[in-house]
């Protein structure tokens, strides 16, 4: 595992979001002259990261359907999985697939102890043995990096954060409750506060899986085997993309590409960053690995 200064860059960025979490409860506190909003903001913020770190292994695998396979079942994802769990000197997670064409693979849970990698049954058709590797390194990395609870609670986070500003913005600014309230203020807040708790999500997102890539790759020795099995699923989710249905969308940042139809704005705000960057940087990885 590469030291990717990720303890640092989280702590930031979930600093952000608790500040635009304490800063709604600030405004509620200030229109209505009521200092127990902040403490509300902060119990709600408290409140969410106790319910992801107990429950991240269970949302995500609820929202894919997915079911427990053994391994006369699956035998190649136990064999792959129980050598790169042996090499990581890491436990064996339990294994899930879920039942849908739409090819991805996702790994959750709150520690390497709990941990459980799903595949969905079309990545498991779409994928020759060794891309199937590079792919479950990625996935195992993001457990033994905790990055499964790190960006299961910044994506409730934002969440609640996107309810708040909105529910501030049909129903705070006309209430009796809330007319000390600056207007501005309110409708700043109610439109920028989802917007830049977004952005933060994003850049959780993007930054764990460019170094569950890295990881993953040097776990599994093969960058290459990644390199192949992102173009693959580039291609196979643009042809068989998940419905965007909200549980999913919820469970989304979690997999290893986007699973929803891409374009536009909707691209540029993705939580997974452009397949063709992370392709290029796993090549030239390979090519630094080859030079040596």
């Amino acid at each position: 595992m590469h030291n990717h200064f990720n303890g640092l860059k989280t702590a930031a960025l979930f600093g952000v979001l608790f500040g635009i979490l304490l800063g709604i409860g600030g405004l509620l506190a200030a229109g209505t002259r009521n200092s127990s909003f902040i403490w509300i903001m902060a119990l709600i913020g408290i409140g969410t990261v106790a319910y992801s770190y107990w429950d991240s292994d269970k949302i995500a695998i609820r929202s894919m359907r997915a079911y427990p396979v053994t391994e006369a079942e699956q035998p190649v994802m136990y064999r792959i999985v129980r050598e790169l769990s042996a090499r990581a000197n890491q436990p064996m997670p339990r294994l899930y697939v879920s039942p849908t064409m739409a090819p991805n693979a996702f790994a959750t849970g709150r520690n390497p102890a709990n941990a459980a990698v799903c595949c969905t049954e079309g990545i498991l058709q779409l994928l020759t043995g060794r891309e199937l590797r590079g792919v479950l390194g990625h996935e195992l990395m993001h457990v033994y990096n905790r990055d499964i609870l790190t960006s299961s609670v910044a994506a409730a986070v934002a969440g609640i954060i996107t309810s708040v500003a909105q529910f501030l913005m049909f129903f705070g600014g006309g209430s009796s409750e809330n007319r000390n309230a600056n207007p501005i203020a309110l409708l700043a807040l109610s439109l920028l506060a989802p917007f830049a708790a977004m952005l933060t999500q994003m850049s959780i997102s993007r930054a764990r899986e460019y170094d569950a890539d890295q990881d993953g790759a040097v776990l599994t020795g093969d960058p290459l085997a990644l390199a192949s099995a992102l173009r693959k699923l580039e291609a196979g989710t643009a042809r068989a993309p998940l419905p965007a249905d909200q549980k999913l969308v919820n469970a989304s940042h979690l997999m290893i590409a986007n699973p929803f139809r891409r374009g536009g704005m909707q691209q540029m705000f993705s939580t997974h960053p452009p397949m063709a960057e992370r392709v290029a940087r796993l090549e030239q990885m390979a090519g630094r690995t080859l030079g040596a």
